[in-house]
């Protein structure tokens, strides 16, 4: 037994309600459950419960146990002194608040077919603990729960920014610099991407912001890609005016070694992205200010579709020539960069400054942009769950990482449909 089964079966009121009594046999009747409260103290708060004759008005507190309230020394603890009710499976003591007096207590008695449902989705080891019942779910259950989904994982992208912008003194130009540069790594290089935009300054770049060649020199000396000594002339052009910088602003570069090209087909090699990240900077002042004003998908795309310099048509690597090909940033990389980074900054900058269009258009962008493509969505659309935009993807992602592989049915909408309709 767990106490948040317990919960589960208070806050749904899925006990048996007749005949309700405490275990000094007064007669109990539920006018209100409470809020759940997820955070320290009580775990329901402003329930009424009817005893005898008398409405109390305060807290439930949920145990597997009676005596689990000394285990956890509530009855030292003022916080609890208002709980008007304990709410257990196995009442085995008798319990009193710090002034001493004591506290009814009510045995919850329910079909044990709930547990067993609940039991059965803990120990199942499929793809999703619910992969054989997802069919029995009403579908309006799943796209409402879907929905609250997708908002929750904007909401906690949202947490990364409020750090972000702390950490950059409210700058929200140099926050969404970083968080942008992070994402170009796109997974394979998000750490070193992310420490590149952090030992580099934006007010920097904004200096050299109209010169290409002090802008990349920046940037790919930062990423300590520019340590050889020797190299073909372009090369040699970056790696003067690079020192000449480095000892300008009194730079550190961080270690080469940290960047990944392993596992990335060309196109991705780091290289390829910090050239797409200058070109950029170098076409983009005051990105974050655009990106404000910007309004349509289309327009967005025209904000981050530039080709990088004319060094890297034949280029993947330094000092390596290939076959002259375009290293314009693609559609799919642009949706990333959108839903990872612009989207969530429009959110939270709209949440900031109580400007609900912005919030409404970033949730907007999230439905005009096609679904993603990974292993996880393809998966749910095998589970007859088929997203047909970013907005679908977000949400299942969110979905399978937080609920599923952690087995929060319990917390789940469509677990608990599932546990609920057992029989």
């Amino acid at each position: 037994m767990k106490e948040e089964f317990l919960q589960f079966i208070w806050k749904n009121k899925l006990y048996d309600k007749d005949h309700l009594k405490a275990h000094n046999q007064d007669k109990i009747e539920i006018l209100n459950s409470g809020s759940h409260n997820f955070d320290s103290g009580p775990d329901f708060f402003n329930a009424k419960i009817k005893i005898n004759d008398t409405i109390w008005a305060g807290n439930v507190e949920v145990h597997v146990n009676s005596s689990d309230w000394y285990r956890h020394n509530h009855h030292k603890d003022k916080a609890y002194d208002n709980v008007v009710l304990q709410v257990v499976h196995t009442h085995d003591k008798n319990i009193e608040r710090t002034n001493g007096q004591e506290i009814p207590t009510l045995e919850l008695k329910f079909d044990k077919e709930l547990l067993n449902s609940y039991e059965s989705l803990l120990k199942n080891e499929s793809w999703i603990p619910c992969e054989n019942q997802m069919q029995e779910v009403d579908l309006f259950v799943k796209q409402s729960w879907l929905a609250k989904l997708a908002i929750e994982r904007l909401e906690e992208k949202s947490e990364r920014i409020d750090v972000l912008l702390k950490q950059t003194r409210n700058s929200w130009e140099e926050a969404f610099y970083i968080q942008l540069a992070r994402n170009f790594g796109f997974k394979l290089n998000s750490d070193p991407f992310e420490l590149l935009a952090k030992s580099l300054s934006i007010n920097y770049l904004a200096k050299h912001k109209d010169n290409l060649l002090q802008i990349e020199a920046l940037t790919f000396g930062q990423a300590g890609f520019l340590n050889d000594e020797n190299g073909d002339k372009y090369y040699s052009q970056l790696r003067k005016e690079y020192l000449y910088l480095q000892n300008k602003f009194k730079l550190k570069p961080i270690e080469n070694h940290l960047w990944k090209f392993l596992k990335s087909r060309p196109a991705n090699f780091p290289t390829i992205r910090i050239a797409q990240f200058s070109m950029l900077i170098h076409k983009s002042a005051g990105l974050f200010s655009k990106i404000i004003e910007t309004k349509s998908l289309k327009d967005f795309y025209k904000l981050f579709i530039h080709n990088p310099s004319d060094y890297w048509e034949k280029h993947y690597l330094f000092n390596k020539e290939s076959v002259k090909r375009s290293k314009i940033i693609g559609k799919s990389a642009i949706d990333i960069l959108l839903i990872n980074t612009v989207i969530p900054f429009l959110f939270v900058y709209g949440k900031a400054k109580g400007i609900e269009e912005l919030k409404t258009r970033a949730v907007s962008l999230l439905e005009n942009i096609k679904p993603e493509k990974n292993a996880i969505v393809t998966k749910w659309a095998n589970l007859d769950l088929k997203a047909i935009n970013a907005f679908d993807t977000q949400a299942l992602i969110q979905l399978k990482n937080e609920y599923c592989n952690a087995k929060k049915c319990l917390n789940c909408q469509i677990g608990n449909d599932i546990i609920k309709n057992c029989k």
